[in-house]
């Protein structure tokens, strides 16, 4: 394994705590497909009154294979602008090659970030083994001046990260934690487990499975239903943290309607248009993500409703 103190790794601090909700932003556009930075504004001042714990940006409801390096770098740095003290701002920095996610890594760092998340590289998943993957986080993570939170997310990349691979990166002093968005409840016990004497901290990917997750020991969600329902995201955290299971459980099911509707079934645009209707700017997404028709916003506005979250627009 490589040594933390032969890289930019040593002025990272292994201890951030990544414990609570946080959604991963939509990148707001205008219709020309410019980023919206006023509704960005907007967004975070409704976001800042929420019991969130930080932001995720440039994560995949950010759009950030479809944004330029330095869109990328400014989001981050606009973010940081608008979060008060106290929450934290963890930034996308994957790359397909490990330099570049390197230097990725280093010029959020710049712009704000306290952290940064890494995906799996997949254009040539073939040649992404194990032994790859390995190399990659482990060089990313000694190049990276913030600490790295690994990112699985089979559904986008057709990578599944494995609770041995997963292991063993947390070894690395300047890999904290991951945000686990495959859904085996297995797994993430595993690698829980496995982890609990290096102080790795698991994050559920998807509010789907956000309270089993909590209850084999995760520390919290990347949650994108919380970009619109942060109240309620937040209340399944406290109601499983103070141990009020039933009713943590009773929220759960609500949820599991909607937040398929704007993941699994329609993805970002649904996403942003059930912002829309909660009186967020979601907006427009950009090429070559198609907008929804009238009968999708349809559904996506029942499904609200029908789970007992009444959007207001």
């Amino acid at each position: 394994m490589l040594q933390a103190s032969r890289g930019a790794a040593t002025a990272a601090s292994r201890r951030l705590d990544l414990s609570g909700i946080m959604p991963p932003i939509p990148t707001p556009f205008n219709r020309d497909e410019s980023i919206a930075m006023d509704k960005l504004a907007d967004n975070m001042r409704a976001w800042n009154a929420w019991p969130l714990a930080g932001y995720v940006v440039q994560g995949s409801n950010g759009e950030y294979p479809f944004m330029g390096a330095e869109e990328r770098i400014e989001m981050v740095r606009q973010v940081r602008k608008f979060t008060p003290n106290g929450k934290l701002v963890i930034a996308g920095s994957s790359c397909e090659s490990t330099q570049m996610t390197i230097d990725m890594s280093n010029k959020m760092a710049d712009a704000g970030a306290d952290a940064v998340m890494v995906i799996c590289p997949s254009y040539f998943k073939s040649s992404m083994t194990p032994q790859a993957l390995k190399k990659h986080f482990l060089h990313v993570a000694e190049g990276s001046r913030v600490p790295v939170i690994l990112y699985n997310m089979p559904a986008n990349t057709g990578i599944d990260m494995g609770a041995p691979l997963i292991t063993e990166l947390a070894q690395h002093p300047n890999i904290i934690g991951m945000k686990e968005s495959g859904g085996d409840i297995t797994k993430i016990a595993r690698v829980v487990h496995e982890t609990k004497n290096v102080d790795f901290q698991v994050l559920a990917g998807s509010t789907s499975f956000l309270l089993p997750s909590l209850l084999v020991g995760a520390v919290g969600g990347i949650n994108g239903l919380a970009n619109m329902l942060g109240n309620e995201v937040c209340e399944i955290y406290r109601l499983a943290s103070e141990g009020k299971y039933k009713e943590a459980t009773e929220l759960h099911g609500r949820i599991q309607a909607p937040n398929a509707i704007v993941t699994r079934e329609f993805g970002v645009p649904a996403m942003k248009a059930a912002m829309d209707m909660f009186g967020l700017y979601g907006g427009p997404c950009r090429r070559p993500l198609e907008p929804l028709t009238d009968d999708q916003r349809t559904q996506i506005r029942e499904t609200f409703k029908k789970s007992g979250f009444t959007p207001v627009k």
